[in-house]
């Protein structure tokens, strides 16, 4: 038997640390020794730092929204990005996720304002348009003046699928559309790209419509 079976199959000396232990297990990324190591680390902390931790999660949890305008995370119902009276509301630049619009951010290369759609297009998964936020898109085209929409999507299969589905969405209105430019690697992850490359893919946006026919 490897060190790794006896491991999962230990006994906790402590129900308390074996069950902070699969708590912590549950969280993206954090294997079962892993999360053993953060919770000897909490226990070895002070107890007001651990509680201070614990209000910051559940304070998170319980209190965070979602912006009523572009479905970005917020302390209030109109995230900080909406209500900057210095930000260009006549462009808004698409997103699939909350993470995309903190990677695009960090580029300091955008002034416009975001839409998250929550996720994309992927029949295989059972994500069809209507799980998406894309009516609000359509109700912030329809009833403000924005003259561009960027379409900062990771160019997958599924994402491409979804980008052609808002650009048939968004045929009637009299706006322009582009998307990023392909500095950034067919089946990447805009929230993995170098703040350098997905700045210059943002600046060096194309419209939409030459891509479609090439």
């Amino acid at each position: 038997m490897n060190a790794s079976c006896y491991f999962y199959k230990m006994n906790f000396s402590s129900k308390l640390l074996e069950n902070a232990v699969k708590a912590l297990s549950t969280l993206p990324g954090i294997g079962k020794k892993t999360a053993l190591r953060l919770a000897l680390h909490l226990i070895n902390q002070p107890e007001d730092q651990v509680e201070s931790f614990s209000r910051a999660i559940v304070s998170m949890k319980k209190d965070i929204k979602h912006c009523q305008v572009c479905c970005n995370l917020s302390d209030d119902i109109i995230c900080s990005i909406c209500s900057d009276s210095s930000r260009v509301k006549k462009l808004i630049c698409v997103v699939e996720s909350v993470r995309d619009v903190m990677a695009i951010e960090d580029t300091n290369q955008f002034r416009g304002t975001y839409h998250v759609l929550g996720g994309i297009i992927s029949p295989l998964e059972g994500i069809g348009p209507s799980a998406l936020n894309i009516d609000g898109l359509i109700s912030r085209v329809a009833n403000n003046e924005v003259e561009e929409i960027i379409m900062a999507i990771s160019p997958t299969i599924e994402g491409e699928t979804t980008l052609f589905y808002l650009s048939k969405q968004l045929q009637s209105f009299q706006i322009k559309i582009s998307t990023i430019a392909r500095g950034v690697a067919f089946g990447g992850e805009l929230e993995y790209a170098d703040e350098l490359t997905l700045g210059r893919s943002i600046i060096s946006r194309v419209p939409y419509s030459s891509i479609s026919e090439d």
